[in-house]
């Protein structure tokens, strides 16, 4: 599919025109820190980051004396196949573009595969009608967007799992520039890609996911300039879930996505990457233009429903005790805040999230004891990661420029 110049997914469904025009811009990126390493893929759950150290010194080793643009090419050539899984629902009118972005990036190897969770626009019906080379997978109830990549990932072929929202447009270079800042950290499980905001490109939305001892995990650098990030793949604590190429090596060790519906659910994999030993880089030249929640909405009664459960969640299975103990006092504080923020301002969702997850206790504690049993990493690894809180004044300042770039000021 690589090189096929003009894209054979470029039908567009009526109604979406306007959409998908919105989308058509894309800037050049450039691919930084090309790889000369192929990675053995490693089914039987142990980490393989020694084999694959070893295996890129010497394939590297063979190649010293290469310019750099024969390096580039040694590079694509011994990259894994890569299995882009998509979920969607009600997002036919962004498809035609995000497809056809992909489709042009990939190699004769690779595949697209397309999971809808029941949409009532029938965006899988009209996928596997006009886009054959796409592989559909129509779920009977709508998982989630965390089931929705489950059962992708499930029906994968590829050694490398490559996730992007339905929403989202990837700039020229970005798959290349993914594979070239994980090829270079060996020991990395995934590369983050940068998403930026559809209306300001210019803007970064998400360069992967932070987590703060009050207990969230947000998004990196959102409002930044996208020439504000460094220009050199470097590590960070997770990526996400909108934009991010995974070894199936890691999800092999570690697991699927945890069942959260939507939301923390890459957070989750990020602290239980994280316990493994797995790590994550970023890549600041692996770019894509994003409609900011645009399935569930900005500040839905489900989205803030969603995120106060599944931080509960989250938190409970995956925190080691020491850092559970030294982060509670913040981890409280935030919960009060946000409790009495959501009963000033008549925000039930908000408390309803956090009472599920209470509800659900035992179930979690059962989760938690399994996984910490498997933690390799010590807990000053982890510790290094967990950040000191923004604390309100600054986070209102954010959720208000938030609100600036997305466009949901005014609705």
């Amino acid at each position: 599919m690589k090189g096929s110049g003009r894209s054979r997914y470029c039908i567009v469904p009526r109604g979406t025109k306007a959409a998908s025009q919105r989308y058509a811009q894309m800037s050049a990126t450039t691919i930084t820190q090309p790889s000369c390493a192929r990675l053995n893929q490693n089914r039987d759950g142990r980490c393989a980051a020694g084999a694959i150290v070893a295996q890129n010194k010497l394939i590297c080793a063979t190649m010293s004396g290469s310019n750099e643009l024969t390096r580039e090419r040694a590079m694509v050539a011994q990259r894994p196949p890569i299995s882009v899984v998509i979920p969607t629902y009600h997002a036919l009118r962004f498809l035609p573009a995000c497809l056809s972005a992909i489709e042009r990036q990939l190699a004769p190897q690779d595949e697209i595969i397309l999971v809808d969770n029941r949409s009532r626009d029938r965006a899988g019906a009209w996928v596997r009608l006009h886009m054959p080379a796409v592989r559909v997978i129509e779920l009977p109830a709508n998982a989630g967007f965390a089931g929705g990549v489950n059962a992708g990932i499930a029906a994968a072929r590829g050694e490398l799992i490559l996730l992007i929202n339905d929403d989202a447009l990837v700039e020229p270079g970005c798959i290349d520039a993914l594979w070239a800042a994980l090829a270079s950290h060996p020991a990395s499980g995934w590369a983050a890609g940068v998403l930026t905001f559809s209306r300001h490109p210019r803007f970064v939305a998400s360069a992967g996911i932070r987590f703060e001892a009050s207990g969230i995990a947000i998004d990196r650098a959102p409002g930044w300039p996208v020439d504000h990030l460094p220009a050199q793949p470097h590590l960070i604590w997770g990526a996400s879930g909108g934009l991010t190429l995974i070894r199936r090596a890691m999800l092999d060790d570690i697991g699927l996505f945890a069942d959260f519906f939507s939301y923390l659910e890459d957070a989750d994999l990020a602290w239980r990457a994280q316990l493994r030993g797995w790590q994550c880089v970023l890549a600041p030249q692996a770019r894509a233009r994003h409609v900011y929640s645009a399935t569930a909405g900005m500040f839905s009664p489900l989205k803030q429903r969603l995120l106060g459960r599944n931080r509960i969640r989250m938190l409970v299975r995956c925190l080691p005790a020491p850092l559970l103990v030294a982060c509670f006092p913040a981890i409280a504080a935030y919960d009060a805040l946000a409790v009495s923020y959501a009963l000033a301002r008549r925000q039930p969702a908000m408390l309803a999230g956090r009472l599920m997850a209470v509800a659900e206790l035992p179930a979690l504690l059962e989760q938690r004891r399994r996984i910490q049993s498997r933690r390799t990493a010590p807990i000053a690894a982890l510790a290094r990661w967990i950040e000191r809180p923004a604390g309100p004044i600054a986070t209102m300042r954010a959720q208000r420029r938030l609100a600036r770039l997305t466009g949901w000021q005014s609705r």
